[in-house]
């Protein structure tokens, strides 16, 4: 708690300094000012002060006044800072922590602006320059040599460090922030790419489920008609057929926007029929018999249990090839194929209609739907007119799917 309240704090006192940067400058400037000129004033025991009362103070006013473009150059207000302290030691000033104020100011915001480079050239030099005017200052004979040379050089050195670690800071929090607006991009093109494959679910499934039961009605009204007046027996079982035909696709529409619809965490929420499968196939045999297309079907090898997602998708292949063959196709029979080889079913659906009244390969929403059902759990789909004739749909399909499908609870 206690850091998210410096973060907290830390973070409006950076804004209250780029909204104000002029004041904050002029007070800083003032500030040092303040401090450059007592430690001008400042003199060791028994050593007499400079002849020159106002001239630290001049100079250090100076100092003070190019410290207002430190933001903008950096470089020149280093330089004019160095200058001004190295005159004020020359002239007998003592080298104070507080006389150093302004220049070690300068040097802080040279190594948190700039690159490394500059500060390394620029910073060493302003030591060196330093420490070699604080080495043969007057001011300084009742000093140590060692004492000259390491005190203005470690009191120098703290800004360039601190400066540095504010460059490495505003860095990473950088960093911090450029991942985190990654991580955002990332989620929000995933919940879209999320929700496109969810709206292209759901309109495979509808189209499944409404061309389908469309398709067979149509069939079966329109043979109905056709034997209204020849065969009332007839024409009597198929409309008794084709109300079968349409309760079956009231009862799908309503599971699949029932899925749509159900709420997780409501408890009362009705629960979802089954997802049909491959074991509904002797209905879908029936339901086409009734529209006139006799469907045959052949199981080849030993029947293995499929997931739910591939049982699914091979039954709306499987149905979808058959509507196709109802709508598109001038064929009597269509024949189904399920041969299980190894880890994979293979299903061929056949008819042996008129090439010429086949659909072309890819066109169309009924073949772009099985082939995106197929490719979803790792499989593939191809399908076109067959050389002696008629149209085929083969599909090889992995008994368990190569990626989790959603779809494992739609109707």
């Amino acid at each position: 708690m206690t850091t998210t309240l410096e973060r907290r704090y830390q973070d409006r006192l950076e804004e209250f300094t780029a909204r104000h940067a002029f004041l904050v400058d002029l007070t800083m400037a003032l500030a040092l000012m303040g401090c450059a000129t007592l430690g001008g004033s400042l003199t060791l025991p028994g050593a007499d002060p400079p002849d020159q009362d106002k001239t630290a103070t001049v100079l250090m006013g100076i100092s003070c006044l190019s410290l207002l473009k430190h933001r903008t150059h950096p470089r020149t207000s280093l330089t004019v800072t160095a200058i001004c302290t190295v005159a004020a030691i020359a002239l007998g000033y003592l080298l104070t922590p507080l006389m150093l104020a302004p220049l070690m100011a300068a040097l802080y915001w040279l190594a948190a602006d700039t690159d490394r480079r500059t500060t390394r050239v620029y910073g060493l030099t302003t030591m060196v320059v330093v420490t070699i005017a604080a080495v043969f200052a007057d001011s300084m004979d009742h000093l140590s040599l060692v004492l000259r040379t390491i005190g203005p050089f470690f009191w120098l050195l703290l800004p360039l460090a601190a400066g540095r670690g504010a460059q490495v800071r505003r860095a990473y929090l950088r960093a911090v922030q450029a991942r985190a607006e990654h991580a955002e991009r990332t989620r929000e093109e995933e919940a879209r790419l999320r929700v496109t494959e969810e709206r292209m679910r759901i309109a495979r499934e509808l189209h499944d489920v409404v061309a389908h039961h469309m398709a067979l009605a149509n069939a079966q009204a329109g043979t109905a008609a056709h034997l209204a007046l020849t065969s009332p027996e007839q024409t009597q079982k198929i409309l008794t057929d084709l109300t079968g035909t349409t309760s079956s696709a009231l009862r799908e529409l309503k599971a699949t926007l029932g899925l749509l619809r159900q709420n997780d965490e409501d408890p009362g929420s009705p629960a979802l029929e089954p997802s049909p499968g491959l074991a509904r196939l002797p209905e879908l045999v029936t339901a086409c018999a009734s529209a006139g297309l006799d469907v045959t079907v052949t199981t080849e090898g030993e029947p293995r249990p499929l997931s739910p997602g591939v049982d699914l998708t091979a039954f709306r292949i499987v149905q979808e090839a058959l509507t196709n063959v109802t709508k598109h196709a001038a064929a009597e029979a269509a024949h189904v194929t399920l041969a299980y080889t190894g880890s994979r079913l293979l299903i061929t659906v056949t008819n042996d209609g008129p090439t010429a009244a086949e659909p072309a390969p890819g066109r169309g929403f009924g073949v772009m739907g099985m082939r995106e059902r197929a490719l979803s759990i790792g499989g593939e789909l191809c399908a076109g007119p067959r050389p002696q004739g008629g149209f085929e749909v083969t599909t090889a399909l992995p008994l368990q799917p190569a990626t989790h499908l959603a779809e494992g609870t739609t109707a």
